[in-house]
């Protein structure tokens, strides 16, 4: 039967281009970070306390749009495999901090960015791909955040 002028088209749906876009980039980084033995979530955990090294864990679960609930297991196993450190804030014990061990900083030394980078097609556009997308996640949050006060 086909579809009448009016049916909505998966390809007009920006929001479904990012969601097929994001498991595109899991399927692009899945045979590289199985040789590091992490997941995609796994390893923007460590590249977030690359980049800011012994934070708290509710400011990583921020940084990185997860909740307590879904972090915290992923920290479990990743200090489990010697690649992160959690330990009770001394100045106020009900904070957990996280930071990177020796051994999950070189874990991270090993850069795979040009691989992916190849991968994307954009070459030169890449930044402004990047800046876009940032700009509509932002938008959106703020979007939802300006909904909820209503």
């Amino acid at each position: 039967m086909p579809a009448r002028p009016d049916t909505p088209k998966l390809s007009n749906f920006l929001c479904f281009a990012v969601y097929s876009a994001n498991l595109a980039f899991g399927r692009a980084y899945k045979p590289i970070l199985e040789k590091l033995g992490l997941t995609y979530t796994q390893y923007i955990v460590m590249v977030a306390l690359c980049e800011e090294g012994d934070q708290t864990v509710g400011a990583l679960g921020e940084k990185l749009f997860l909740e307590s609930n879904t972090l915290t297991p992923i920290l479990k196993k990743l200090e489990s495999l010697d690649f992160i450190r959690r330990q009770r804030d001394p100045a106020d014990e009900r904070q957990v901090r996280v930071s990177l061990t020796a051994a999950g900083r070189r874990l991270l030394d090993q850069d795979f960015s040009a691989e992916l980078l190849k991968a994307t097609g954009l070459g030169e556009d890449f930044p402004a791909v990047r800046q876009s997308v940032t700009r509509l996640r932002d938008n959106l949050l703020d979007a939802t955040r300006s909904g909820k006060k209503s």
